[in-house]
């Protein structure tokens, strides 16, 4: 498709078809595409001849974003903060975090998890695992359905938080005090997989004691997308540094950092770059945050989020290939499987409740099967993303401001989709589903 124009969840192509946008920038438009809100806010800047980029000069629009941003951050975190405005993209963010927590602590490993994405640049690399020149210790991230020790709920969260423990403690593990520990709430190129509360708490209680700075990576959570303004906020947790950008910035190019004031050691231009300062951006992004939180979208996303979840928890009771559905909020990912693979799904395939445990062992993951389905949806007028460590996660992450008519065409446009890649692959064999290549990612 070649896209012309778009208004909120739809974009027209320029063959005159129209699109349900599940993607949504990979999570930058909040608000949807070219929302009125923040329309109003470019046109302001616009036209009053304000400059459109200026560095690090202080400025009313500057003022603004930042007084909107610190309206919403954790309170333990908005009383004692720093902000840093980085180059425009999140990956930009997380080498300026690494980089902060070395030159506040005087160490240089990183704590990082399996799964994780924290962008293309090459710290952010290394920390989600892709490069291998800087010092980084992975470590579990908990799951049920794919638990790295095979029993998922609250007994493989934590068994995976006393492995960190014992790494951080063992004399002999290897790996030396770190400079910091950064994890994302939900794991969203990781396959849509939400951190249990509990183990986050406990990641946050061991950090503390051993004064390793904690940095939540919320590019893609953020902004109401869980159904809390912010991920961490679902736990209670406060972090020692945010990484934000994507829906900070109201569809336009804009990337920060927020941190605790006693790690503010580094020197004036330890860590800049020439986008930092973009009016317009800031602009949007103060529009976007205003109104998500005074409509309380973050809210109607926690209350859609968890309906929709439910409805898409019917596709794995209906199709063999859906090996789970899960997800946050507007935050929402469906697992494909091989259903003649080696393995035996859980009669239940919704996530897993609180202290229970899944009750067989996963089938494959199916990245040819994701792919057809993504191909069936853009068919049938829906835009959706691939995730997860093979790429077998159809992924959506509708605009907030998604309303139940269209959620419910987006539900019943999906279904259709998996109904049909189901039904080709009963038909010709495993063999023959059309598959045209890995899967790219627009994160």
């Amino acid at each position: 498709m070649v896209p012309v124009r778009a208004r909120g969840l739809t974009i027209e192509g320029a063959d005159g078809r129209r699109y349900l946008d599940c993607l949504s920038g990979a999570g930058t438009l909040a608000l949807g595409h070219n929302h009125p809100v923040v329309l109003e806010a470019i046109r302001r800047v616009l036209d009053s001849g304000a400059p459109l980029s200026v560095l690090d000069l202080a400025t009313p629009v500057k003022d603004a974003f930042i007084t909107e941003l610190f309206r919403t951050l954790p309170p333990g975190l908005a009383g004692r903060a720093r902000v840093q405005f980085c180059g425009p993209a999140g990956t930009d963010a997380v080498e300026a975090a690494l980089k902060l927590v070395r030159a506040a602590t005087g160490r240089t490993g990183i704590l990082a998890f399996t799964g994780a994405y924290h962008g293309m640049t090459a710290g952010a690399l290394a920390a989600s695992g892709g490069a291998r020149d800087v010092q980084v210790a992975r470590l579990p991230y908990p799951q049920d359905y794919r638990c790295p020790f095979g029993v998922g709920g609250s007994r493989g969260a934590e068994l995976a938080a006393r492995w960190t423990e014992s790494l951080l403690d063992d004399p002999k593990s290897g790996v030396p005090l770190p400079a910091g520990m950064i994890l994302e709430p939900v794991q969203g190129e990781g396959g849509v997989i939400p951190a249990p509360d509990a183990w986050l708490r406990r990641m946050r209680q061991l950090t503390t004691a051993r004064s390793i700075p904690l940095i939540a990576d919320e590019v893609q959570t953020g902004v109401g997308r869980t159904g809390a303004f912010w991920a961490v906020d679902h736990s209670g947790v406060t972090p020692d540094v945010m990484v934000l950008s994507k829906a900070i910035g109201g569809s336009l190019p804009l990337a920060v950092i927020v941190y605790r004031d006693d790690l503010d050691v580094w020197q004036p231009g330890a860590h800049a770059g020439t986008f930092r300062g973009n009016q317009l951006a800031m602009a949007a992004g103060t529009a976007t945050l205003a109104h998500v939180r005074e409509n309380g979208l973050a809210e109607r996303a926690a209350d859609l989020g968890s309906r929709m979840l439910g409805q898409l928890g019917e596709l794995a009771d209906r199709f063999a290939c859906v090996g789970e559905v899960r997800g946050r909020g507007l935050m929402m990912g469906v697992e494909l499987v091989d259903p003649d693979g080696a393995g035996a799904e859980p009669a239940d395939r919704h996530p897993t409740p609180p202290g229970q445990e899944p009750r067989c062992t996963p089938r494959p993951a199916a990245p040819e099967l994701a792919a057809a389905v993504q191909r069936e949806c853009l068919q049938r007028g829906l835009i959706v993303e691939l995730g997860g460590r093979h790429a077998a996660v159809v992924r959506l992450l509708p605009p907030l401001t998604i309303s139940d008519e269209q959620a419910a065409a987006v539900l019943d446009r999906l279904a259709d989709a998996v109904a049909a890649v189901a039904r080709t692959h009963e038909e010709h064999g495993p063999h023959d589903s059309p598959h045209h290549g890995p899967a790219q990612r627009a994160g």
